[in-house]
């Protein structure tokens, strides 16, 4: 009976440990599910970023994207990540430079209006993440936000509002001029919040200053609207960069807003050539290393998109499966717009960093509301003029 008493005290120990060995099994399956669903497995995120013909190295819009997932990467040393360059801009072209590569990555980021459409593609990939900068994904059957988009627009007519007010409070000439890509709604957005900050310093300060526009380089955006301004109609050709600021230095214009991604090279390119002193005022991000010109820099000071900070943000919440797919609008009030300051990377007056100063808080409330593409407002009269 001994014996018997023992076997079966073995058979319950056995049983127990069975079941215990299962129990675990269970949890660390639904601990890999986790895992799995929120990007953070052993081998890390794979993540690519597919981008216009200006690329990852534009020194500009492209580029601080990329920095923000380099960053990224720092901190979590087995993600990686793939750059591509889709060489026409062309929106159908860039959707399907998208659609080639989906499948092979976990995160996708695609900067640029051109890229509206992956939200098809979200749809038909539900388990991918989709980081769009610039631009809302395009409805897919009345559906306008997905689960697994996060879709960030920033107020560049609060960037554009700091580089106009700079260029109307430092100019000599009284005129200034903004050079813009293509009339894509955050590059219009850029031109009118120029415009607003110019007729903001003209009425407020007292000043008189011109926004010289060249005839035959009006923008169109994407409504068919005629906007004005000075359009390139690409954002890589930096040869009509160049022959745009040429044109406008000959007018008399000495504070050039080239918010044009690459076609914003020629323009530096041109002012560092001119003859007179001009300056440039750098867009989305830091440019000031990049105005020096010998013993000179070129660079009044950045209107700029704090991007690289937010791509990262998206990817942690990848990670830590905090991910919330939606369409969002960033503003001041978070730190996302705004102007270079610091000391040593621009070269305002302490008169005029005072003002854009003071002019920051009241974007930042609400009080001024520059003109956008979209907002129903003008250059010419917007909330806080």
């Amino acid at each position: 009976m001994k014996n018997h008493s023992k076997k079966y005290v073995m058979v319950l120990i056995i049983a127990f440990i069975t079941a215990f060995l299962a129990a675990c099994g269970s949890d660390s399956a639904k601990d890999q599910e986790a895992d799995a669903a929120s990007g953070s497995d052993e081998e890390g995120l794979k993540i690519a970023i597919i981008t216009s013909p200006s690329g990852v190295d534009d020194g500009s819009f492209n580029e601080d994207n990329y920095n923000g997932i380099l960053s990224f990467i720092e901190n979590h040393p087995t993600a990686t990540v793939k750059a591509v360059r889709e060489e026409s801009g062309d929106p159908a072209a860039s959707v399907q430079a998208v659609a080639d590569i989906v499948a092979d990555y976990d995160v996708i980021v695609t900067p640029g209006f051109q890229f509206a459409g992956v939200s098809t593609l979200a749809v038909e990939n539900p388990d991918k993440f989709f980081i769009i900068n610039d631009s809302e994904p395009a409805p897919v059957d009345g559906q306008t936000e997905f689960d697994n988009i996060y879709a960030m627009n920033f107020a560049e007519q609060e960037s554009g509002f700091f580089a106009g007010m700079a260029a109307a409070l430092e100019t000599k000439t009284n005129k200034v001029a903004v050079v813009n890509g293509i009339a894509y709604p955050s590059n219009v957005n850029y031109q009118f919040g120029f415009e607003s900050g110019v007729n903001y310093a003209n009425k407020v300060y007292g000043k008189d200053v011109e926004i010289v526009e060249l005839s035959g380089y009006a923008g169109t955006d994407v409504t068919g609207a005629d906007v004005g301004g000075n359009y390139a109609g690409s954002f890589s050709d930096e040869a009509t960069g160049k022959v745009i600021a040429n044109a406008l230095i000959k007018q008399g214009v000495d504070i050039i807003f080239p918010a044009a991604g690459g076609t914003g090279n020629g323009v530096f390119t041109a002012v560092k050539e001119a003859k007179d002193d001009v300056k440039v005022i750098g867009v989305d991000v830091d440019q000031y290393d990049d105005g020096a010109n010998g013993s000179e820099n070129i660079v009044l000071t950045s209107a700029v998109k704090f991007m690289a900070m937010n791509i990262e943000k998206s990817l942690n919440s990848v990670v830590d499966g905090t991910f919330e797919g939606g369409n969002v609008v960033l503003h001041a009030d978070t730190d996302s717009t705004g102007f270079i300051k610091e000391e040593g990377r621009h070269q305002l007056s302490d008169d005029t960093l005072n003002k854009l100063n003071e002019a920051y808080e009241l974007v930042k409330d609400g009080t001024i509301v520059p003109a956008s593409n979209f907002n129903e407002h003008t250059p010419e009269e917007f909330p806080g003029l």
